[in-house]
């Protein structure tokens, strides 16, 4: 992740205490959905660094439904934010309105929050349209100084979606999980690995790549790693890049036979 400018350092340090209180006696209070949005709309304004007449909608229209908040730039929606009362905790079907919404205007990005309790949510919109969590915090647990919680605020501030950093996170973790990972310790090429360094430790040792294949399968990867729909997709694109490698180095052997053949070829008589 990119450096927190300091700009943005020091005012996360003066607002992120200041919040912390206000969100306490909300709480204690038991303000309502109304009362809890005008807070998100402060904090959007005064932690996150946007201008709040210009880039914080209320009540985002979208097809004749509403959104409670949109982050709004000169360029797009950056994302939706459904806001529900402080006391409420979160729960999977306050998302479901806010992700729909998204699924017709082709937002990227929702963010379901109580105030305190902060969820940020991608909306896949390829195929079929579903959602998966990137990241959560609890606001009243953020230490403003500390470097891990600075750049995960971050990731929602004006400088931070300027710098699509919250893509840039996704696309990493979309690479590097345990689903990828299992997917690719099941290629050829990795069983090869093993099936070799298993013959050096053993000289004369017979196994192979279908023997490996089957015990990283059964006996060293869990169920859940490869046989989920997670599991499932993370190998499909594997395969799917693996073939997409082959078709290339095929072409560019073609590619050379062909250079060299024209190369090789006898001169024309005539010459």
């Amino acid at each position: 992740m990119g450096r927190v400018p300091s700009t943005v350092t020091k005012r996360l340090i003066n607002t992120v205490p200041k919040f912390r209180k206000i969100l306490q006696t909300a709480r204690e209070r038991d303000v309502n959905e109304s009362d809890t949005v005008t807070i998100v709309t402060d904090m959007l304004e005064e932690v996150f660094g946007f201008d709040k007449y210009s880039e914080i909608t209320r009540e985002y229209s979208i097809q004749g439904t509403y959104c409670d908040l949109a982050i709004k730039t000169a360029k797009k929606v950056e994302y939706l934010i459904e806001v529900k009362a402080i006391g409420l905790n979160l729960v999977d079907k306050h998302l479901k309105q806010a992700v729909n919404y998204a699924s017709r205007e082709g937002i990227k990005w929702v963010v379901l929050t109580n105030g305190i309790a902060w969820e940020i949510h991608r909306v896949n919109l390829e195929e079929r349209v579903h959602n998966e969590r990137l990241f959560y915090f609890d606001f009243l647990e953020l230490n403003p100084r500390q470097k891990d919680h600075q750049d995960l605020l971050f990731l929602l501030c004006k400088r931070g979606i300027q710098k699509d950093l919250i893509d840039d996170l996704y696309e990493y973790k979309q690479s590097v999980n345990r689903h990828t990972i299992g997917a690719l310790l099941l290629t050829d090429t990795i069983t090869g690995v093993v099936r070799r360094e298993l013959r050096k430790l053993k000289p004369g040792i017979k196994v192979t790549h279908e023997e490996i294949y089957e015990l990283i399968k059964s006996d060293v990867l869990k169920r859940e790693v490869i046989d989920s729909e997670a599991g499932i997709e993370a190998n499909i694109k594997v395969v799917r890049f693996r073939k997409k490698q082959e078709r290339e180095k095929a072409k560019a052997q073609a590619n050379t036979r062909d250079t060299e053949a024209m190369f090789q070829s006898p001169k024309n008589n005539s010459e």
